[in-house]
C-alpha cells in the first residue's frame, strides 16, 4: 500500500526552537466544562440548598449531592443515529418536614445533560455543534470620565456579576452623587449612611482613615503618584456632599434612596430599609470572584483567602472607590480606565455559561417547589412530588439549540475545526451588538499582543467583533487571557516561564523573538529592540526584563501558517488566513513544499488523527481499522482485544457539517514499527499528520491574451486529469413518511404515472440501492400519500373490489434528487419507530439518503493562495498550448503579475521561488513568520538547485513555440481550492415553477427560478428600440398564460408564434385599483 510521506525538512538560519513547549490548542474548552462537571453544577445545588416553604414551618429541601453519567454510546454512533451525545444529571435530594420530624431521601432525575467530546465539541441531534466563548467586560470597578464646560470629571462603575449596577458621578458643584442601576441620583453619602456609616463624623472619620493611607493601584486609571493636594481634597469634597445631602438621620436616607429607586411607590422607614438591605445580601448581589481579586489587587487590599471569598459590596470598598475618584479629579493628567484594554474584559467559556443557564433554571425550580411546598400533603409529601425539573430542561436545550454562542462547527478542514474552538466573540447574550459596537472596540489594541490575534478577524459586519486566540495565549482561572515570556537577568535567559496578563505586563521591558543570543541564552547585541512597558523602542540588554518565548506568539494558528508573513500587507494576511480555513480538501492532498512548521502540531489538538497511543508493531490493517500489537497487555478496554492487541476504528467517508466527506486513512503499513504519539492514521486534510489543505502547483507570473485580467487564473487540463484538485461533495436528502388524516403514507415501488425507467433502481420498498448513479428529478424514494376519498362511480367501486387497495385514490410524493444536482448514491439510513428509534409525534419512518458527488475542478472554481491571492478560474487549457519552460516542462497556472504590487503581499513571490528550490532539492522549506529565510539563503538555494538565482526563466509560448521577450518568474505555490464552486451557484431554467398571484416565474436558485427582468433592463431594451424583444419578455416569457402554452405548441408543431395576449400581472394591477374603490373596465378593440 503506497503510503504519502513526509519530505525531510530543512529549517532556516534564523528559526530558533519556541522557549516553552507547543500548547494543547482546544486545553481552555476542555478544561472548562471539567470544571462544570467536578464544581460548577455542584455550587449551584449548593446555592439553592434548602429550599424552606413560605411559611418556613413546614418543609425543608436539600440537595445533597448531583451524579453526572457518562453517555451509553459513543460520539460517532450519535452522529450516525442522530442521537445527542450527552449523560444524566441525576440529584440527591432530602425532603424535611418539619411538622412530623422525618426525612426522605430520592435521587431524581433532573435533566440530560449534552456532555463535550474529548476534542472540544458537542454532539447535538446528530450534528456537532461549539459553545464559542465570550470576551466580555470584566466584574469590578472601572474608573470613568465626562466633560462638561471645559472641564473633566471623573466616576466609577461598579459592575458585579449579579445584582444591581452602582454608578458613582462627580458633578460640576463638587459634590459625588451615585446612580443604582440607572435611576435617578442622590448623593453619595445617603448610601454610606445606609450601608453603616450612621452620623456625618463616622463618614468623615471613614474618609480620613483612607486618606492617610495611599491607594495603590493597578491599571491606566490610578495615578502614578497621587498628589498631595489631590489626597488633601476629600474633605471639601464629602463636606459638599452632606451639605447636598441634607438628611440627618439613618431612616431619612433609606427613605431618600427608596424615592429615587421606586418613584410612586408608598416609602416607610422599614420597608425602603428592607428592600435597600436586600439589594446587597449574597442572593441577589454577586461580584464574583474575579471582580473581588480585580477590586483588592488594584487597591492593595487583602489578597488572603478569606478576603477573596467576600462576594458582595462593603461600606469600605465604597469609601475607597470615592475617595479614588476624588484623587483622580484633583490630579492633572489623570486618564479613566480603557475599556477596551484587555485587562478590563475577560473569557467566559462554556463551563461559566452553562453555569449560569443551570442557575436560571434551578431559580424557577425554586419558585415552583415553594409554591407547591404550600399545596401538598404534609402525611404523604415526597421529594419527587414536589420537584418539576421542566424549566431545567428547558434552559439547558435552549442555550443548546437556539443561543447566538452555540454554533454549528464548522468542519471545512482540520483547520477550520482548530480555529472555531479558539474563536472568542464579543457578540450574545449580555455582550455587544452589530450596528451598536463603534470603531473603537473593534480596532487592535496594543494589549492583545500574545493574547489575541491582531490579524485574524471576519472581514464583514462582524470585523473585530469575533476575534482569534493567539497560539501561546492561556485562560487563567478568572478568565483573563494570559500569554507566556521567559525571564531574562542581566541580559541572560533564566529559562523560567512566565503567564502575564495584560495589566502585569505594562509594567516590564519585553524583548522580542528575533533577538539573537548564544547557546548559554547570553543575548548578544548590547541594544535590543523591546516593548518599554509597551511603547516600542531600544534599550540596554541589561534592562530587559521578559523575551517573548516564539516568533509567532502574537498570531493565530491560521495565521502562523501563513510563510513569509512578514513580507504581507495586513489586509491581505488577514484574507489568506480566512481563506485557509475555506480550503476544501483534496482528494489526493499534498503537503506544503513551504511550510512554517506549526503545521504538524496543530493538527494533533483537532483530535481527528489516530494517534497511537502505545509502541508497537502493526499487525492488521485495512479501511475499516487498525490492529496494533503492543509489548505490553492491553490496558484500554474500550479499544483492545486479548493478547496486547489493540484496534483503532477509522472512520469512511461521514458527511460533516460543511458537506465536505471525512474520512481516515492509514499513514502506516502492515509489520510496521511505531512509537507512542505516531500517527496512524490520516483525515481528509493531513498527510503525515501535517495540515494539508491544498497542492504544491508549478505556477508563472504572466499577461496571457488578457485571459487573467483582473485576477482571474488559467489552469492546465493536466490538474483535471491528474484530479489535482478533485474533492468529494456529500449531501443528505432526508424523506419523511407520516400518518396523515386519511391514512398513513407508504414507501413503495408501484407509484402512479411513473414509467419503469425511472424506477430501476428501487428495492421493493420504493428506496434507490446504494451504488445508483442519480441525476435532477430521479427518484430517491418512491412514497404515496393517500388523497380525500370522492364519491365513488360503479366502475370505480368494481375495479376497487377487483384489485382491493390497488385503485385508491393517491397522491406521489416521492422524494426526488433536487434541480441542477446529481451524485452516486453512498448510504441509506432508515430510522423507525419498529426498530426502536424515537421520531416526533405523527411520523412512522424517517429515510436518510446520502449522495456523494466527485467534483473536478472547472471554469468558475475560486483558487487562492495563503497571502490572500485568491481568483477565479477563466479558462481550462490543453497542456500543449500552455507556456513551457526550455526542458519542455509546461506550467500549471498562469497569474497575473498585476495581482501584486498593489496589494503587497510580496509572501507569495519569496514561497514561489523557494518551493521552487525545496522541489528541486526534494525538501520541505520550514519558514516560520519573522525569522524566516533572507532573500540571499533563497538565491542560494536556487543556485544548489542549479536555477538562475533571480527565480526567473525562459517560457515558450505554447501556441506558437516562441520564446517570450523577457524571463518569466516561476516556481512552486500552494494552492487552495475554495468551497465558492461554480457547481453549487450555476444555475439555468427552461420549465419550471410559476408564481401562484402574478403568473410569474419565481426566482433563486433554490426555487428553480428564471433570471429577474426588471426596470432597469426594461429601459435599456427601450433605449435600443428592441421592442419585439421587450414585448416578448414581459408577455410569453413571463405571465401571459394563454400565450405562453400557444407558443409552446407553435414551438413543437413548426408554426408561426401568434401574437402575445394581456399579462396575468396587468390584472393583478386593475384588481389593486378596483380594491380602492374605482370601477375600472377593460375596453377591448381589434386593431
Amino acid at each position: 500500500m503506497h503510503i504519502e510521506k513526509a519530505r525531510p525538512k530543512k529549517y532556516f538560519s534564523r528559526y530558533k526552537k519556541p522557549l516553552v513547549e507547543f500548547p494543547n490548542l482546544i486545553e481552555a474548552q476542555v478544561k472548562s466544562f471539567k470544571w462544570l462537571m467536578e464544581q460548577g453544577i455542584g455550587e449551584v445545588f449548593k446555592e439553592f440548598s434548602p429550599i424552606s416553604d413560605y411559611s418556613g414551618k413546614k418543609f425543608q429541601l436539600d440537595f445533597t449531592s448531583f451524579s453526572l453519567s457518562e453517555c451509553k454510546y459513543d460520539e460517532n454512533n450519535a452522529k450516525i443515529n442522530k442521537l445527542s451525545y450527552q449523560g444524566l444529571l441525576k440529584a440527591r435530594v432530602k425532603l424535611t418536614n418539619k411538622i412530623l420530624g422525618t426525612a426522605k431521601e430520592q435521587e431524581i432525575f433532573m435533566s440530560e445533560f449534552p456532555l463535550m467530546t474529548s476534542h472540544g465539541t458537542f454532539i447535538i441531534n446528530g450534528v456537532e455543534r461549539v459553545i464559542v466563548p465570550q470576551l466580555a467586560r470584566s466584574f469590578g470597578v472601572f474608573f470613568t470620565e465626562s466633560e462638561n464646560k471645559g472641564n473633566r470629571y471623573f466616576g466609577a462603575k461598579i459592575i458585579p456579576a449579579r445584582g444591581v449596577w452602582i454608578e458613582i458621578e462627580s458633578e460640576a458643584d463638587g459634590a459625588i452623587y451615585i446612580r443604582i442601576d440607572k435611576k435617578r441620583k442622590f448623593p453619595a453619602t445617603a448610601l454610606l449612611r445606609a450601608m453603616g456609616y450612621e452620623n456625618n463624623e463616622a463618614i468623615l472619620k471613614a474618609f480620613s482613615a483612607k486618606g492617610a493611607t495611599p491607594a495603590g493601584g493597578q491599571g491606566p486609571a490610578s495615578p502614578a503618584s497621587p498628589s498631595e493636594a489631590g489626597r488633601a481634597g476629600w474633605e471639601e469634597t464629602i463636606k459638599t456632599c452632606l451639605a447636598k445631602d441634607g438628611v440627618k438621620s439613618l431612616n431619612d436616607s433609606y427613605i431618600e434612596i427608596y424615592k429615587r429607586l421606586r418613584d410612586g411607590d408608598m416609602a416607610t422607614a422599614d420597608n425602603a430599609k428592607e428592600f435597600i438591605n436586600s439589594l446587597f445580601t449574597a442572593e441577589r448581589y454577586d461580584l464574583s470572584p474575579v471582580g473581588r481579586f480585580r477590586f483588592n489587587q488594584r487597591f492593595n487590599n487583602a489578597m488572603d483567602e478569606a478576603a477573596l471569598a467576600r462576594r458582595t459590596i462593603f461600606k469600605e470598598d465604597l469609601v475607597t472607590v470615592i475617595m479614588n475618584i476624588i484623587i483622580l479629579n484633583n490630579t492633572p493628567g489623570a486618564k479613566s480606565d480603557d475599556i477596551d484594554h484587555l485587562g478590563q474584559r475577560r473569557v467566559r467559556f462554556v463551563g461559566e455559561i452553562l453555569q449560569q443557564k443551570v442557575r436560571t433554571g434551578m431559580m424557577q425550580i425554586k419558585r415552583n417547589i415553594q409554591d407547591r411546598m404550600s399545596i401538598i400533603d404534609v402525611d404523604t409529601a415526597m421529594p419527587i412530588a414536589i420537584i418539576n425539573q421542566r424549566p431545567l430542561q428547558a434552559r439547558i436545550k435552549e442555550f443548546f439549540t437556539t443561543n447566538q454562542l452555540s454554533q454549528f462547527m464548522a468542519q471545512e478542514n482540520v483547520l477550520y475545526e482548530i480555529e472555531h474552538l479558539r474563536t472568542l466573540s464579543a457578540l450574545g447574550p449580555g455582550g455587544l451588538t452589530r450596528e451598536r459596537a463603534g470603531l473603537e472596540v473593534r480596532d487592535v489594541h496594543p494589549s492583545h499582543y500574545g493574547r489575541v490575534c491582531p490579524i485574524h478577524t471576519p472581514e464583514g459586519p462582524n470585523i473585530g467583533l469575533i476575534l482569534h486566540l493567539s497560539t501561546y495565549a492561556k485562560i487563567n482561572e478568572f478568565g483573563i487571557i494570559e500569554t507566556p515570556y521567559m525571564k531574562v537577568k542581566n541580559g541572560k535567559l533564566t529559562g523560567e516561564v512566565v503567564y502575564l496578563n495584560a495589566l502585569e505586563e505594562e509594567k516590564y521591558n519585553i524583548a522580542h523573538a528575533g533577538i539573537p543570543y548564544d547557546g548559554n541564552g547570553k543575548i548578544n547585541e548590547e541594544k535590543v529592540e523591546a516593548r518599554i512597558k509597551t511603547e516600542p523602542g531600544t534599550i540596554s540588554r541589561n534592562e530587559v526584563d521578559f523575551i517573548d518565548v516564539a516568533a509567532n506568539q502574537g498570531f493565530s494558528i491560521a495565521t502562523s501558517m501563513i510563510p513569509f508573513l512578514e513580507h504581507n500587507d495586513a489586509n491581505r494576511a488577514l484574507m489568506g488566513s480566512n481563506m485557509q480555513k475555506q480550503a476544501v480538501p483534496c482528494v489526493l492532498p499534498e503537503a506544503p513544499l513551504v511550510a512554517t512548521g506549526i503545521e504538524e502540531l496543530a493538527s494533533r489538538d483537532s483530535g481527528r488523527l489516530v494517534i497511537a497511543q502505545e509502541d508497537g508493531i502493526v499487525s492488521y490493517l485495512d479501511a475499516k481499522k487498525i490492529i496494533v500489537k503492543g509489548k505490553s497487555p492491553a490496558r484500554n478496554a474500550s479499544h483492545s482485544d486479548a493478547g496486547g492487541e489493540k484496534t483503532y476504528p477509522l472512520i469512511n467517508f461521514m458527511r460533516n457539517n460543511n458537506f465536505a466527506v471525512f474520512h481516515q486513512r492509514p499513514a502506516v503499513n502492515v509489520g510496521q514499527k511505531i512509537k507512542k504519539g505516531e500517527v496512524l492514521a490520516d483525515t481528509s486534510s493531513t498527510v503525515a499528520g501535517q495540515i494539508s489543505l491544498g497542492q504544491n502547483i508549478f505556477v508563472a507570473f504572466l499577461s496571457w491574451s488578457g485571459s487573467n485580467y483582473e485576477d482571474a487564473i488559467i489552469i492546465s487540463e493536466r490538474l483535471v486529469k491528474k484530479s489535482k484538485f478533485t474533492s468529494v461533495y456529500v449531501e443528505e436528502f432526508v424523506c419523511v413518511v407520516r400518518d396523515t388524516k386519511l391514512g398513513p403514507e407508504i414507501t413503495t415501488r408501484d407509484i402512479p404515472n411513473v414509467g419503469e425507467l425511472k424506477l430501476k433502481d428501487l428495492d421493493e420498498d420504493g428506496i434507490v440501492r446504494i451504488g445508483a448513479e442519480v441525476r435532477e428529478n430521479d427518484i430517491l424514494v418512491g412514497k404515496i400519500t393517500p388523497k380525500g376519498e370522492t364519491e365513488l362511480t360503479p366502475e370505480e367501486r368494481l375495479l376497487r373490489s377487483i384489485f382491493a387497495e390497488k385503485a385508491r385514490d393517491v397522491k406521489d410524493t416521492s422524494l426526488r434528487m433536487e434541480h441542477g444536482k446529481r451524485g452516486r448514491i453512498i448510504g441509506i439510513k432508515i430510522f423507525s419507530r419498529d426498530l426502536g428509534h424515537s421520531l416526533e409525534a405523527g411520523i412512522i419512518k424517517k429515510i436518510v439518503i446520502e449522495v456523494a458527488q466527485i467534483r473536478n475542478i472547472s471554469v468558475g472554481d475560486k483558487l487562492s493562495g495563503r497571502h490572500g491571492n485568491k481568483g477565479v478560474i477563466s479558462t481550462i487549457l490543453p497542456e500543449e498550448d500552455m507556456p513551457y519552460t526550455a526542458d519542455g516542462t509546461p506550467v500549471d497556472i498562469i497569474l497575473s503579475p498585476l495581482g501584486i504590487p498593489s496589494r503587497m503581499n510580496l509572501g507569495q513571490i519569496l514561497e514561489m521561488h523557494l518551493g521552487m528550490a525545496a522541489n528541486s532539492l526534494g525538501y520541505q522549506a520550514i519558514v516560520p513568520p519573522f525569522l524566516g529565510a533572507k532573500h540571499e539563503e533563497i538565491k542560494e538555494e536556487l543556485e544548489k538547485a542549479g536555477l538562475p538565482e533571480n527565480g526567473k526563466l525562459k517560457l515558450f509560448d505554447g501556441r506558437t513555440g516562441e520564446a517570450f521577450q523577457q524571463d518569466v518568474a516561476v516556481g512552486y505555490m500552494y494552492m487552495l481550492k475554495l468551497h465558492h464552486m461554480v457547481e453549487d451557484k450555476i444555475h439555468m431554467r427552461s420549465i419550471g415553477p410559476y408564481s401562484l398571484i402574478t403568473q410569474q416565474p419565481l426566482g433563486g436558485k433554490a426555487q428553480g427560478g428564471g433570471q429577474r427582468f426588471g426596470e432597469m433592463e426594461v429601459w435599456a431594451l427601450e433605449g435600443y428600440g428592441a421592442a419585439y424583444t421587450l414585448r416578448e419578455m414581459l408577455t410569453i416569457k413571463s405571465d401571459d398564460i394563454l400565450g405562453r402554452s400557444q407558443t409552446f405548441d407553435s414551438i413543437i408543431k413548426n408554426e408561426t408564434i401568434r401574437p402575445p395576449n394581456s399579462p396575468a400581472s396587468f390584472n393583478v394591477l386593475l384588481n389593486y385599483l378596483r380594491g380602492l374603490a374605482l370601477d375600472v373596465n377593460l375596453k377591448k378593440e381589434k386593431i
